[in-house]
């Protein structure tokens, strides 16, 4: 079943420069159940798209639905459908973990029981229940990170959306929230839509890659069948394979940690 699908997708900015094309045109399907890759060079779109999709930003151009409800005449149906994880996350310092998860619990009309209730399934999911009493600001980034996908998850989301989730972690954190999205989709059958510009965490993660560059899709298929295509080998890095297609680099110079 298709749960993602967009024809055409834009997004123009006005600047005080002349109009600026963020995003020309995105056609792309996710299937229910999927880890999709979304991967391109800084600036190819990759967070504009995914805004769009998450209703953060209006399109200027296509159409696109997300669960069967319509981007243009169902904006609050699609948020009910999805749950975001910015790459800066957005939790309160000062309060605790507790209250932040029942805080987003009571945002999406749970009685307070029910959101203490979530909150607590949540935090078992997830391995927050030692630091529900914790003051956000005292968290670690990976301990952080899986506080944001726990409030993410709050309304059971059928699509969630990540961007770049893993940045700044440490190896272990790394690690750790790999797994936690393979038993989202594994567990719940959660479809996890992933934007990074660390090529062995898409490798690792992916069913299937899109890659955009300048606002269009230039390339789509699973990792081994990109590698063939576009890499000359199955054994070719995802690096090479991305480069061979966009011919350029992915990330900043500064190497991600290695996984382990």
């Amino acid at each position: 079943m298709t749960l993602i699908s967009t024809a055409g997708l834009a997004r123009t900015f006005l600047t005080k420069n002349g109009p600026v094309e963020a995003v020309r045109s995105i056609d792309l399907t996710v299937r229910e159940g999927e880890i999709l890759g979304f991967l391109g060079p800084n600036g190819a779109g990759k967070t504009t798209t995914l805004r769009m999709l998450t209703t953060l930003l209006a399109p200027t151009g296509g159409a696109a639905t997300v669960a069967g409800c319509d981007l243009a005449t169902d904006a609050a149906g699609v948020r009910r459908a999805c749950g975001y994880v910015a790459q800066s996350g957005g939790v309160d310092p000062q309060i605790s973990v507790r209250e932040e998860l029942v805080t987003q619990g009571r945002l999406y009309r749970l009685t307070r029981a029910q959101a203490a209730e979530r909150a607590g399934e949540l935090a078992r999911d997830l391995d927050l229940t030692g630091l529900l009493d914790r003051t956000c600001g005292a968290l670690s980034g990976g301990q952080r990170r899986r506080l944001d996908i726990a409030m993410a998850l709050t309304h059971r989301p059928k699509v969630l959306f990540l961007d770049e989730p893993t940045t700044g972690l440490d190896p272990g954190s790394r690690a750790d929230l790999w797994d936690l999205v393979r038993r989202l989709r594994d567990e719940h059958g959660t479809t996890v839509f992933l934007t990074t510009h660390y090529l062995d965490e898409a490798d690792a993660l992916s069913d299937r890659l899109v890659v955009v560059d300048h606002g269009v899709v230039v390339a789509e298929g699973t990792p081994s069948a990109l590698k063939l295509r576009h890499g000359g080998s199955l054994d070719a890095s995802l690096q090479d394979t991305f480069l061979a297609i966009t011919g350029r680099g992915a990330a900043p110079a500064e190497q991600p940690p290695v996984a382990v």
